[in-house]
């Protein structure tokens, strides 16, 4: 009797440790204010770590895919569909009442080479890829119409300069690859949001180029709701500054903006970027907290972090979504990139699933500030 008695006790106290944590998350305190998000992988998806799982469901109101949308792992090969993970993966999202981004339709990187390519080995011609960008788009689109928010439509158009990225998209069919990807995808999902992804949106040249892009999408009567910066950051770049500017030049060409793969990596880096092709050696030199933070560096990412997030506040009525790009530390592309090897701890959940010390900070800051919308 005493040990049921006990085993009902630790139960309730668990289920109110559960309910407590639920009430006090950044999400809610972010309601009405900004989505707050994180990325998955299917790892999490299929419940391999029910901790990770039941983390995921209970600390965000928005989910976006890691990989399994992206046109390889989706769709490897011109007459082949691989939908298992895709499905699970929004079937989650819906299990849990999250808003469900799609990532991403049309980008130059995790696409097969045949898709630029006739049974020569050549590169087609415009009309064809044209209509293979169409099928796709339509193929995967349709598939979750109704049930995905909103789509990368494309992804990394730009480089940091201002010029368009000379991938086979833009070598083929010039910029207007871009304008046929979000009429493709309008077409298949009316009802669907579709927004514009980049890296270094903060850099002048190229958000100005992309200012340009939201005009002459809307010029050509596209629909275009947001622009993504994905926001993978450093302890000193970007500045407030910088960040604040594109906010502001993003609000006044009409479109929302989502801070789509929020990290801020605490290592030092050879470079500032999300371009994946580059690499650099591994040195001890650059991977230095392999056995922890020390507490002053901690404290300065905390504070880098809730400055960054405050801005993010402070104009929630442009910021419609916030999302990290990762759920923990442990499973950051950064530990691996750009240098392989390393321990980067660049997210707000550590290896063990617990929450730093500044999520406690974001909450209350949060609450302060009102709705802007």
């Amino acid at each position: 009797m005493k040990i049921k008695t006990i085993t009902a006790i630790i139960a309730i106290i668990f289920m109110s440790n559960i309910s407590a944590m639920a009430q006090k998350t950044i999400a809610k305190a972010t309601k009405g204010k900004f989505l707050f998000g994180v990325a998955v992988n299917m790892q999490q998806v299929n419940g391999n770590n029910p901790i990770e799982s039941e983390l995921i469901a209970r600390e965000f109101n928005a989910i976006v895919a890691e990989n399994c949308m992206k046109p390889q792992p989706i769709h490897p090969q011109e007459d082949k569909y691989h939908w298992t993970d895709a499905d699970k993966f929004v079937a989650f999202g819906e299990r849990n009442k999250q808003a469900i981004t799609g990532h991403c339709l049309i980008w130059h990187s995790q696409i097969g080479r045949w898709f630029f390519i006739d049974e020569e080995g050549k590169d087609v011609s415009p009309e064809v890829l044209k209509e293979r960008m169409r099928q796709h788009i339509t193929t995967v689109v349709g598939r979750y119409k109704g049930r995905v928010k909103g789509w990368d439509v494309v992804n990394e158009a730009f480089e940091d300069d201002g010029t368009y990225r000379k991938s086979k998209f833009y070598r083929i069919l010039g910029k207007d690859f871009i304008k046929y990807a979000f009429q493709f995808a309008h077409e298949a999902d009316p009802d669907a949001e579709l927004y514009y992804n980049d890296y270094n949106v903060e850099t002048p040249a190229k958000c100005d180029a992309i200012v340009e892009l939201v005009k002459e999408l809307r010029a050509a009567g596209c629909r275009i709701d947001a622009v993504g910066s994905q926001g993978h950051m450093h302890m000193d770049d970007p500045t407030l500054e910088a960040t604040e500017t594109s906010l502001m030049k993003l609000k006044a060409a009409g479109v929302k903006v989502h801070i789509t793969e929020w990290d801020i990596s605490i290592l030092p880096s050879p470079y500032s970027g999300a371009n994946i092709s580059a690499r650099f050696t591994y040195s001890k030199e650059m991977d230095p907290y392999r056995e922890g933070v020390p507490d002053s560096v901690q404290q300065a990412w905390n504070k880098r972090v809730l400055d960054m997030f405050e801005l993010f506040l402070k104009h929630n009525d442009v910021v419609d979504r916030v999302t990290l790009w990762a759920l923990n530390d442990s499973t950051s592309w950064l530990n691996n990139f750009p240098i392989r090897g390393r321990k980067d701890y660049p997210v707000l959940f550590d290896r063990n699933n617990q929450p730093k010390s500044v999520v406690d900070d974001m909450i209350i800051m949060a609450k302060k500030y009102k709705r802007k919308r």
